[in-house]
């Protein structure tokens, strides 16, 4: 027996199928049930590769008894967070009123047939623990509160509803002048929270930041502070040598529970692992560090080995359990390892990787993080002692890394959740575009442009036939759906810029264009300024939000604003500009008062006040190269690098769309290389040497 949600494209909502609980996914056959029967909803939001959701799911979704309860007294709704982020920011913004304090997932909020939140929280346990009440009691209880207090429910309602309003950015009375205090003030923040032995950000738990580590490379490029480089560097030092990163597959997974980056929460995310392989990239060029490009290699070989679809899209998620329990895919002992290794192999890897130290993994297992380096050890060390050098013991790591890595891949996997996101596919696609410009790495670039032409053939539906162009949101087997939200597509233009950087495209200049409109049309405040999250024909829900800040991801308004400003340079379109700047002023006031959380914004904010230099390079495609090496191995975060060669005027469709007047240069017999500042471009340079003085 299945019920409803065997029908519905998200993994973690069938994950739920099989259950004795009349669940339904969001949407109107719910919604006109709670209000024809005068039921509270019980909403529950999760992801699939959420721990706490599966233990919670087993302890009381699986139950009959519980089940029953549920069933009686609610309409029981599960939400995927991951395909509707909307509802997810709504109730997760509630819950925080609500309890005053942040939420999580799996969670669980009771609400109204209107849709209105009154009561909520997260895990709940079967039987009472944790100081928590047992999820069949607290049925009853929420139940009752429903019936007997409606009055009271009204009046939250409405205050709910006020401080939802109160939440979102109002900008000023008077249009303030831009200036980068802004920008000081952030890096200000971020030095005094800077983790100065470990890297990141804060104490336990850690997560990556990619937005803020990127304004802080930023800013090192701008002004020469070697402050925000180190915060930068060390910090994704450490992490690569921490067990947040997978050294044996590569990756990084979701976060660490810990302030050494030792131990993650096992789950790996395709959004984090995108911007963390261009930050590793771009931290190449200003560092020359080889664990960063070892890092960006092996996380891109990680992302196309195992989270690229046949079709071309990028799956979603990896779990962080497998047989129901959490990180043991991942961790080992040291007897394991000595039966797989030489002995040299052993005596290379197992001080290295911690295995001599005490278990650092539930008191009994050992998960593999950088806690000798080689070229760290001391003279009593028994590798040491062998005489071996630096690179013969780099030698055995690697080949043990292989051993073990092969020996894992036999163990039972965790659950993979296979739908294609747009947002997170473009996070994706840009960053291994990046990579692949500045490691020279052409089958990273394919990888990103099968992923991209996979969602401009499924997930994209151009205008035509009296039809307007439409972005959906989400994929899985054959079937797409789901109106696109703003991150969808403001990240995905600043995904198709990125490719048209590492490989010009005329007819994807035409889809950036097509994507901007669509973003202007559907998405745009044009009264106040800013974005909202969801389009203008999208379901009404209780709130419809703008937000600024980044969390998990970055901010759908700092990407949008970023992505416009640059397509202005590209297309010579000032309406892109100035819709952009109309997002700035909206935000300046919080990032004013408030800059920490900002980091997308403010990197719009940046090259509103020092426009992107765009440097063209035309001429035959063969005498190309080696300029495009020479500034691919530049760390050059306010440029944009156009190689617009004898053949690139044709689109990929095999037309030949007019490239706009900015870019439309000669083509000569040998490279020529125009610097545009703004809009205006300076004579053509003809000689390499000359081009980097200029730079």
């Amino acid at each position: 027996m299945t019920n409803r949600l065997a029908r519905e494209t998200s993994p973690y909502l069938r994950q739920h199928a099989g259950n004795p609980v009349d669940w339904y996914p969001w949407g109107e056959a719910a919604l006109a049930r709670s209000r024809a029967e005068d039921k509270p909803i019980m909403l529950s939001i999760g992801y699939s590769a959420c721990h706490w959701c599966h233990v919670m799911a087993r302890e009381s979704f699986e139950d009959p008894d519980v089940a029953a309860v549920m069933n009686a007294l609610y309409v029981n709704i599960k939400v995927d967070r991951e395909e509707r982020p909307d509802l997810d920011q709504i109730y997760q913004l509630a819950h925080q009123m609500l309890a005053q304090r942040s939420g999580g997932w799996p969670l669980t909020m009771f609400l109204t047939p209107e849709g209105m939140p009154f009561f909520g929280g997260t895990y709940f346990p079967k039987e009472p623990r944790f100081n928590l009440p047992g999820f069949a009691q607290l049925l009853q209880r929420v139940a009752g509160l429903y019936r007997e207090r409606r009055d009271e429910i009204r009046l939250q309602g409405g205050a709910i509803l006020e401080a939802f309003a109160r939440t979102e950015p109002a900008g000023a009375a008077h249009q303030p002048a831009f200036s980068r205090a802004p920008l000081g003030a952030a890096l200000d923040s971020l030095k005094q929270r800077f983790d100065a032995l470990h890297g990141g950000f804060g104490a336990a738990p850690k997560f990556p930041h990619p937005a803020e580590l990127e304004l802080c490379l930023r800013s090192f490029a701008a002004s020469g502070d070697k402050d925000a480089l180190h915060i930068a560097s060390h910090t994704l030092e450490r992490m690569a040598q921490g067990g947040i990163y997978d050294h044996l597959g590569g990756g990084f997974s979701r976060y660490s529970v810990d302030a050494e980056w030792m131990i993650p929460h096992f789950e790996k995310m395709l959004y984090d692992n995108g911007p963390l392989l261009r930050l590793a990239a771009d931290a190449w060029t200003v560092t020359g560090n080889p664990l960063f490009e070892r890092v960006a290699a092996e996380t891109a070989q990680w992302m196309m080995r195992e989270m690229q679809s046949q079709e071309g899209g990028y799956y979603s998620s990896l779990d962080a359990d497998s047989e129901h329990v959490e990180g043991k895919f991942y961790v080992w002992t040291p007897d394991e390892v000595r039966a797989l290794l030489t002995a040299d192999e052993y005596a290379a890897l197992a001080p290295h990787y911690g295995l001599t130290d005490a278990p650092n993994f539930e008191g009994r297992h050992w998960h593999l993080h950088v806690a000798r380096r080689l070229d760290e050890r001391s003279p009593d060390d028994p590798d040491r002692q062998t005489g071996r050098s630096v690179e013969a013991g780099a030698a055995l790591l690697a080949s043990g890394r292989a051993k073990l890595f092969a020996a894992r891949e036999r163990r039972i996997r965790p659950g993979r959740d296979d739908k294609v996101l747009v947002s997170w596919n473009a996070l994706a696609i840009a960053g291994m575009a990046r990579a692949s410009t500045v490691f020279g790495r052409e089958p990273w670039l394919d990888s990103a442009r099968r992923a991209l032409n996979f969602i401009r053939s499924t997930m994209w539906r151009p205008e035509g036939g009296g039809r307007r162009a439409q972005l959906l949101a989400t994929y899985k087997d054959g079937r797409a759906h789901l109106n696109a939200y703003l991150d969808d597509h403001a990240f995905l233009l600043a995904a198709v810029i990125e490719v048209l950087q590492a490989d010009f495209d005329a007819g994807l200049l035409e889809f950036a264009v097509a994507l901007a409109q669509l973003l202007l049309e559907q998405f745009e405040d044009c009264r106040h300024g800013g974005f909202y999250f969801t389009s203008h024909d999208h379901e009404r829900l209780i709130h419809r939000s703008k937000p600024g800040q980044d969390h998990a991801t970055p901010s759908g308004n700092g990407v949008a604003a970023l992505a416009l400003q640059r397509l202005t340079f590209l297309t010579g379109e000032q309406r892109y500009a100035i819709a952009a700047e109309r997002c700035l002023r909206l935000f300046y006031p919080d990032m004013a008062a408030r800059p920490a959380g900002y980091a997308s914004l403010l990197g719009a904010l940046e090259e509103h006040l020092t426009p992107p230099r765009t440097i063209i390079l035309r001429g035959p495609k063969h005498a190309m190269a080696p300029w495009r090496r020479a500034l691919a191995a530049r760390y050059l975060p306010q440029s944009m690098v156009l190689q617009i060669d004898d053949g690139a005027d044709t689109g990929s469709d095999g037309t030949s769309p007019p490239l706009p007047p900015l870019l439309a240069k000669p083509i000569g017999a040998q490279v020529n290389a125009w610097v545009c500042e703004g809009v205006t471009c300076l004579a053509p340079i003809s000689e390499l040497p000359a081009l980097l003085g200029q730079l």
